[in-house]
């Protein structure tokens, strides 16, 4: 398996914001991820976050999903624990795209056309504290250093890719494969996840790990490795 602060960085970086805690009272946002896998959030007048001149403490929630077939499924939970601070305007059109990529919001053009102004919209900024994770059977915390210095999988798009593919086109010969591997007959499978170290899928109600003998180092490796999983039987 890859290392875990990849994994949850991974994880990050493709969620989406379910909800924050301020207080310990939780409450809907809107917000997205940046590069470094900090939330960046979009707070609108009258929202509680929005008046707040000092430093905030929060805890922000990212949901990972995957859709199979019509049904979506949680990858892992993600909890980002930290301060909200205002993101400096030199760095706020970066911050609007970070969270337009999960949430199109026309008040991020006020966010950025108003920028400093009491009424406007205001993009707010995680400093990370702490991250606790919730994937699969792996739980834990991770430090601020260990979850910013991790980088995110950099074959996660091609990955991605792939994985739709052959759960859109090519699942009969995965459930065939994994049939066999298992050495006894599985009713439903599907790629969950994969990544330069191996395969995980989804056969029936377990979670079965497929490792390549040796990390692949590009989605053309990707795509030989999951062709050998699948063909070798």
């Amino acid at each position: 398996m890859p290392p875990i602060a990849e994994r949850v960085r991974t994880l990050a970086a493709g969620a989406g914001i379910a909800r924050l805690t301020l207080d310990g009272v939780p409450s809907p946002a809107r917000g997205g991820v940046d590069d470094q896998g900090r939330p960046v959030l979009l707070v609108k007048p009258g929202e509680r976050l929005h008046g707040l001149d000092g430093d905030a403490v929060v805890a922000v929630n990212l949901t990972a999903t995957r859709v199979l077939g019509e049904v979506e499924h949680p990858r892992g939970l993600v909890e980002v624990q930290g301060w909200a601070l205002a993101v400096p305007e030199e760095e706020a059109r970066a911050a609007a795209v970070a969270v337009a990529t999960h949430c199109a919001d026309e008040d991020l053009f006020k966010a950025l056309e108003r920028y400093g102004e009491p009424g406007a919209p205001r993009l707010l900024r995680m400093d990370v504290a702490q991250v606790v994770y919730l994937t699969g059977q792996d739980s834990g915390v991770l430090d601020a250093d260990e979850y910013l210095e991790a980088e995110p999988d950099p074959l996660a798009e091609d990955a991605e890719r792939v994985l739709a593919h052959l759960n859109e086109a090519h699942r009969a010969q995965l459930r065939g494969a994994v049939s066999t591997h298992l050495g006894t007959p599985v009713g439903e499978a599907w790629l969950w996840e994969l990544d330069r170290y191996g395969a995980t899928v989804r056969a029936d109600d377990m979670l079965v790990r497929f490792p390549w003998p040796v990390p692949a180092r590009s989605g053309t490796c990707l795509e030989t490795a999951l062709r050998g999983l699948i063909c070798a039987c």
